[in-house]
């Protein structure tokens, strides 16, 4: 398997991860299940902490060649976005009842992040063209970013150039 190989098939794979995460949680809103609401939040800030930071420390800086600056900052922006509603998500999950509308704000905070999730992962077809040397890079920070197991707000909250 080639190094892009490796990396499409990790990029789709985490992706379908969190889209599957998100859409459990639109459910669970829905359902106002307040306890599934927390299990599955505190799974998708796990998910994504290591995933946006290896996108944020290898993989955007070296898209900029290929899309500009404009687009590459609205993938950080989409970013800031994801975190701002996780954060709110985990204040709806922590009451010990959801209210309807609680349901509704937490259905459409979860919304918001799913259109990033599946344009982001048409990013891999850019990715195959960069050179094996960067694409190894990408994967080493991967690895390095899962092995440091922060989670997004964590990482936001630290590591993170960006604050919000």
């Amino acid at each position: 398997m080639t190094l892009v190989q490796e990396f499409t098939d990790i990029f789709r794979t985490e992706h379908r991860a969190v889209r599957d995460l998100l859409l459990d949680l639109v459910e669970g809103f829905r359902a106002r299940d307040a306890e599934r609401v927390r299990g599955l939040i505190t799974a998708i800030d796990s998910a994504m902490g290591p995933h946006f930071r290896y996108e944020e420390e290898a993989m955007y800086p070296r898209l900029v060649a290929i899309f500009g600056e404009a687009y590459v900052d609205k993938l950080l922006a989409d970013h800031d976005g994801a975190v701002l509603n996780v954060r709110e998500i985990y204040e709806l999950a922590g009451k010990e009842a959801l209210t309807e509308a609680d349901a509704e704000r937490g259905v459409e905070l979860t919304r918001q992040i799913l259109p990033h999730v599946s344009d982001c992962d048409g990013l891999s077809i850019m990715v195959e063209t960069l050179p094996d040397e960067t694409v190894d890079t990408i994967l080493s920070t991967r690895r390095s970013a899962r092995g440091a197991g922060l989670s997004l707000l964590d990482w936001a909250a630290t590591d993170r150039e960006r604050r919000v």
